[in-house]
């Protein structure tokens, strides 16, 4: 209703009001001065003045208040086990994906493929992984979130038995995009749940969460690396489908989520980049996954081809990455909780991602490779721990977490759907050398930490009014 037709509501009843008030003073007049016929009139003047009164008051909108909303309860028993399902899920999602180099070498040998076509395979996986989550973050905040994440596992299911059979290149593929599909249903709700039941300590749990990555990415190569000799691909393959199932079917069974649901509402939330800080940040987002993935796909392939390491040794490289991944997702959100906001630990870890990969072009023994694999491991982690919680801060209304963390992922997955074959095609260009793609994928990293740092300055001035290099590292 109009401000107008408000107002002329309410002053019709307080003319009612008023009117009745003169008939009841008239027929209870003590002066006896009415004759009977006058007070039955007024009486009757009364009645009709009382239905419309009640006529007027239908006129006039009645808010209904809904249930307030719970603060995040910042710890307790149930909420710490939504943290330790959304490790399982992470788990099954990044775990595998990272695991990719394990089966680079492999499938260009068994396909008789290039590395740029083989790496199609993990990219297309990432980038259904984040650009799915557009549409199931929107699915949780409308309140289907155990029917979305139930489709996504069964899909991942799919993918991985269906790879246990695949002999062809097309076989490959269109498994990777049902697990890809089905990693983006499970993985996204996930983050935008953790993210609601914690506040101070967000950052860490989202880490804690994400460090599922790391331990990931440390049993399905063991796995693929004991078994792939004794029992032959397809049983691997079927192997680690297993592991997945019962980790995904606990974390399916276990997760709640705590925000009621958002029924309307688009499935695109265009006004979010309005906001400077979310655009630079999505921008930085694409540009740092362009290129962030590039040395998890080839450091196994480029500690053979280049070091000179055995099929097992250049395995535990890869190893080494993942593994160090689980400290260094953990420690950076610790810091982002504690002094500097997720933002803020964000971007040294960029910088030091982009110093690593530079530095990859000089490696050309086997302790260097060693000791590089544990420094990029640790940076890399680190941004790939913090990178959800760094979009989930820069949304303040907790009911369009997952729409707004969904378009954030779909940006970034299409740098990282790119970025991993442009490499490979770096490395035939430089016929079987690393140094084209080397310098391009950490270049990448750096201007996506520029872009961090933008975003990061934007946000404290619209905060506080002004920029300060002093508390650019505090929250």
């Amino acid at each position: 209703m109009a401000p107008s037709s408000l107002d002329t509501s309410m002053d019709k009843i307080d003319e009612h009001e008023k009117e009745l008030g003169t008939g009841r003073t008239s027929i209870n007049s003590p002066t006896g001065s009415d004759t009977w016929a006058q007070d039955e009139e007024k009486a009757h003047g009364r009645h009709v003045k009382e239905d419309e009164l009640a006529d007027a008051l239908k006129t006039v909108p009645v808010t209904v208040p809904g249930p307030a909303l719970e603060p995040p309860p910042d710890g307790g028993w149930f909420a710490w086990t939504q943290v330790l399902y959304g490790h399982f899920v992470v788990m099954n999602c990044w775990g595998w994906v990272q695991s990719f180099g394990v089966f680079q070498t492999y499938y260009v040998t068994a396909l008789h493929e290039t590395a740029s076509s083989i790496s199609w395979i993990g990219s297309i996986q990432i980038f259904l992984l984040f650009s799915t989550g557009m549409f199931s973050g929107r699915m949780l905040d409308a309140g289907f979130f155990k029917v979305t994440f139930f489709t996504g596992l069964s899909l991942q299911m799919l993918g991985v038995f269906t790879l246990s059979v695949g002999t062809k290149y097309w076989h490959i593929l269109l498994s990777a995009i049902a697990q890809g599909i089905g990693c983006g249903m499970t993985f996204t709700p996930t983050v935008a749940i953790l993210s609601t039941y914690f506040t101070k300590r967000r950052s860490l749990v989202i880490g804690m969460a994400a460090s599922g990555s790391g331990i990931g990415g440390l049993i399905y190569p063991s796995i693929v690396r004991s078994l792939l000799p004794k029992i032959g691909y397809g049983w691997t393959v079927r192997v680690c489908g297993f592991v997945m199932l019962c980790v995904g079917l606990t974390a399916g069974l276990g997760l709640k989520t705590r925000i009621p649901p958002r029924k309307s509402g688009p499935l695109l939330e265009l006004g979010a980049f309005r906001e400077l800080p979310y655009t630079l940040y999505c921008i930085a987002a694409f540009l740092f996954f362009f290129g962030i993935f590039f040395p998890f796909y080839y450091s196994s392939s480029f500690a053979r081809d280049i070091v000179g390491m055995s099929y097992d040794s250049s395995a535990e490289v890869l190893m080494m990455m993942n593994g160090i991944g689980v400290i260094s997702r953990i420690l950076p959100n610790w810091l982002a909780d504690k002094y500097t906001g997720p933002i803020g630990v964000l971007v040294p870890c960029l910088f030091g991602t982009a110093v690593c990969t530079y530095a990859w072009a000089a490696i050309k023994t086997k302790v260097g490779i060693w000791i590089w694999a544990v420094f990029y491991g640790f940076f890399a982690g680190g941004v790939q721990g913090v990178f959800p919680s760094a979009m989930s801060s820069l949304t303040s209304d907790p009911t369009k977490q997952g729409t707004r963390i969904g378009m954030g992922f779909t940006i970034a997955s299409i740098g990282a759907l790119v970025g991993s074959p442009l490499g490979g095609a770096l490395i035939q260009a430089r016929h079987g050398g690393y140094l084209y793609a080397q310098m391009w994928s950490a270049s990448s990293i750096f201007a996506g930490g520029c872009f961090t740092l933008a975003a990061r300055l934007v946000k404290m001035r619209i905060d506080t009014g002004r920029i300060s290099f002093k508390a650019l590292f505090r929250r």
